[in-house]
């Protein structure tokens, strides 16, 4: 890697700080130059940061994990029109693991009006029929409640999406979408937070942030899988992740991505994150299913067409 790259020395001892203050409880104290210097060790040139946070609380280790690759103010500024985009796929219980963790949705959408957020929108196109999953995920619940016992409701949204708010878009060096229907909400977002769970997935073995962003992709999808590699790779570009945080609370280990046998999945207690979407994914795919990008072929072409990071050599992990 070329630009001026920390030594590992240097990293972790900065790192090992960083970890001192979220252990001890300090979700707000990363102030000041900290995190001028993780932005700073995210440069291009730099590599990439994911942080990884484990624990009993979903919405704890969301909060430490993003607290560990500078902390929402990093990400969100105030008067931002925010996109929470979490998996509401398929009608299954939290249990299940086929959604985001209801709980890892409300700590970012939180963290997001925290720092100044205008809005925060939660939607997503489901698989199966929208308004079973949106209330079995737990995730509509759990925001509607959290608006109104905080007085929220104009600033915090979850809905379901509306076939006339897609709308044709260019995709400029597209590989294969040079053209596509895209939901307007997110095209006119200010950030993305990228938020799915992780899951085994029958044809992409498995699905992480890149490819949650399907869920922001009119039309059918399902022909995008014969060239998923590329599409996926012209969908991100597109619409670019600002901060990709992946639930861990429960995986999904077979049957995916609708799963819905409790056998199938595992507990876990983790929460990854980073600025860098294809960090992320190499991350979350090896530490919890145990696959490199040759194993995930659009994890790979999204390395190698420049959407994050180059090469799993240029990540740091730091685990809090």
């Amino acid at each position: 890697m070329g630009g001026c790259m920390w030594s590992r020395r240097q990293f972790l001892k900065m790192m090992g700080g960083t970890a001192g203050i979220t252990a001890a409880g300090g979700a707000g104290l990363l102030t000041g130059s900290l995190p001028t210097l993780l932005r700073a060790a995210d440069a291009p040139g730099n590599g990439a940061r994911v942080a990884i946070a484990s624990g009993p609380s979903a919405a704890e280790n969301a909060r430490k994990a993003v607290d560990a690759v500078g902390g929402i103010r990093s990400f969100i500024s105030k008067g931002d029109v925010v996109v929470v985009k979490p998996n509401i796929g398929w009608d299954r219980t939290p249990e299940q693991a086929a959604n985001t963790n209801p709980d890892v949705v409300i700590a970012l959408a939180e963290m997001c009006l925290s720092a100044g957020a205008k809005e925060v929108r939660v939607f997503d196109r489901s698989c199966n029929e929208p308004r079973r999953c949106y209330v079995n995920s737990g995730i509509q619940k759990a925001v509607e409640e959290y608006a109104k016992k905080h007085h929220a409701e104009g600033s915090l949204r979850i809905y379901h999406v509306e076939d006339r708010k897609f709308q044709q878009t260019d995709i400029r060096d597209a590989l294969v979408l040079s053209r596509w229907d895209l939901y307007r909400d997110i095209l006119e977002a200010d950030k993305v937070v990228n938020v799915p769970v992780a899951k085994h997935h029958t044809l992409a073995n498995v699905t992480l942030a890149l490819k949650n962003m399907m869920g922001v992709m009119g039309g059918n999808r399902g022909q995008i899988h014969f060239r998923l590699a590329e599409c996926l790779v012209d969908i991100n570009r597109k619409v670019p992740t600002h901060l990709a945080v992946i639930d861990a609370t429960r995986i999904l280990l077979r049957n995916g991505p609708s799963g819905g046998n409790l056998a199938d999945v595992k507990e876990v207690g983790k929460v990854f994150a980073s600025a860098d979407v294809v960090g992320a994914d190499i991350v979350a795919a090896e530490r919890l299913f145990g696959l490199t990008p040759d194993h995930v072929p659009h994890i790979r072409k999204a390395m190698e067409e420049g959407l994050g990071v180059a090469s799993p050599a240029g990540i740091r992990v730091v685990e809090v």
